[in-house]
């Protein structure tokens, strides 16, 4: 299990604080002057990435969350460098940086030197469920970018092996309540996950070596057959077997039948007396009530601690500062 930092009650009244200023300084209309088709340009790069890269929608969206979860939605994420966030172990497999490029790229060209590059990670994100079948929402916008990466708190991103207690304290701690928690976590209801993020559950679960007892059986042999125990831990399965290409909710019905692949996912379910088993129930019955729940989600997120006004800047090239 990951540890986390400990996280102070200064810390909290100081993200409360920035959390209550940037919700009034981040607006859905920020650029409807300075670059009024920023959605329309983000969307063309992303149908062409899409003929390029079937998984490509899944992966943008991980880059968000990856980037908001570390100080905020800031860009950091993408800075290039031997020493920044994207060298660290939960972001090595995380991919797409190129598709950003090119959004920048063609924004630079239609409107120079206005659109930050953690907007477009906070577009992407969003044209990416909705154009893989999920919700549209209004992303606030205004984010301006950092100028440095801060791969110091890189351990408030999840492993995929936290205890539900683990998880649902670190969510507390950005103003997450169990309903933004189950929602957010039905973003695994597409894309794909590397075997060795749950292997531990099919071979030696909580060190017993036997597998996770939760698990469905069938669904645990169809697992052991694609990652096999000493096997390439980077191997990637489907997340949701059924719809993998698709924003529904699916995963939620996946976890009712003990199919969720990881720890993380199974236990919003499995663990006695959670209130998290009401809401994947809730959810696995309306796809409607998932996905409000998940654009308000998405919102509270991308108000994480954003750089705005005179701080940060607007980066030319996503991948290092000006």
């Amino acid at each position: 299990m990951a540890s986390f930092p400990k996280i102070t009650a200064l810390f909290l009244l100081a993200i409360a604080m920035m959390l209550g200023a940037s919700n009034a300084q981040l607006s859905a209309t920020f650029y409807s002057k300075t670059c009024p088709n920023v959605s329309n340009i983000i969307t063309s790069v992303l149908k062409t990435a899409q003929g390029n890269d079937i998984w490509i929608f899944p992966k943008l969206i991980r880059l968000h969350f990856h980037d908001c979860f570390v100080n905020g939605c800031d860009a950091s994420l993408l800075l290039n460098g031997t020493n920044t966030e994207k060298t660290e172990t939960p972001n090595l497999s995380t991919d797409g940086y190129g598709v950003i490029d090119d959004i920048k790229t063609a924004l630079e060209k239609a409107c120079p030197r206005v659109v930050s590059c953690a907007d477009i990670l906070a577009l992407a994100a969003q044209l990416s469920v909705s154009l893989s079948g999920g919700p549209k929402w209004t992303v606030p916008l205004g984010r301006r970018d950092s100028t440095a990466p801060h791969k110091e708190k890189i351990g408030n991103i999840p492993s995929g092996h936290e205890s539900l207690a683990t998880i649902k304290s670190l969510f507390k701690s950005f103003g997450f309540d169990s309903t933004d928690l189950v929602a957010l976590s039905g973003v695994h209801t597409f894309g794909r996950a590397q075997c060795a993020a749950f292997t531990d559950r099919l071979y030696n679960f909580n060190n017993t070596g036997k597998p996770d007892p939760i698990l469905n059986a069938t669904y645990l042999t169809s697992l052991k057959s694609q990652c096999p125990q000493g096997g390439n831990p980077t191997s990637l399965i489907n997340i949701d077997e059924q719809t993998p290409f698709t924003f529904d909710n699916k995963y939620f019905l996946n976890l009712q039948q003990r199919r969720g692949l990881l720890q993380t996912d199974q236990e919003l379910f499995s663990t006695p007396g959670a209130d998290t088993i009401a809401l994947v129930n809730k959810f696995a019955s309306s796809q409607s009530q998932f996905f409000s729940s998940f654009s308000k989600a998405m919102i509270k997120m991308g108000n994480l601690n954003p750089l705005t006004g005179t701080n940060g800047e607007i980066r030319l090239d996503c991948k290092k500062i000006n």
